[in-house]
């Protein structure tokens, strides 16, 4: 087994500005939008990947009645595992916390993301139709077109069950 060339650790309080940094860049905002809830990511726990002392990845998620949401996902460095070991740290929280399931949001337009989760043993379980019409009037900024052109409509729910 090849060892890893970074490290996962959980976000901590001297990150706060590198987060902050982080989502405007990546994200636009710091604020997403699924199934018509805000979150503020900046307020959520999470986890970062670490190679080199450069933050490469980050995770964060949000528990709330056994139910461990994946707010964020991001690798910077593709193909590296980073995203998998982001998801097993969360995973391994989840389980922690005595959740019964992992789950996400992503939006049709997704298909590496689709791809990514669904190779992780997430499970499709629910298209919301139309789902982003609403979150636009929470968050405007989200654009219509997404990744390969495609209109962004749906939010896909995908799921991980842990019990």
């Amino acid at each position: 087994m090849q060892k890893r060339a970074f490290y996962i650790r959980a976000l901590a309080p001297e990150d706060r500005a590198w987060l902050i940094q982080f989502l405007h860049e990546h994200w636009g905002d710091s604020i997403m939008v699924s199934r018509g809830v805000t979150h503020d990511l900046t307020t959520y726990p999470g986890f970062i990947a670490i190679r080199d002392g450069e933050r490469i990845g980050l995770l964060t998620y949000h528990i709330q009645e056994h139910n461990c949401e994946v707010t964020s996902l991001d690798s910077l460095l593709p193909s590296l595992g980073i995203g998998t070991a982001l998801l097993e740290a969360a995973r391994g929280e989840a389980v922690r916390q005595h959740c019964s399931r992992l789950w996400l949001i992503t939006t049709n337009d997704s298909i590496d993301a689709l791809r990514f989760y669904q190779k992780r043993g997430f499970t499709l379980v629910a298209v919301h139709r139309d789902a982003i019409s609403g979150s636009r009037k929470i968050k405007p900024g989200i654009p219509l077109l997404g990744a390969h052109g495609i209109p962004i409509r749906d939010e896909i729910e995908l799921e991980f069950l842990l019990a």
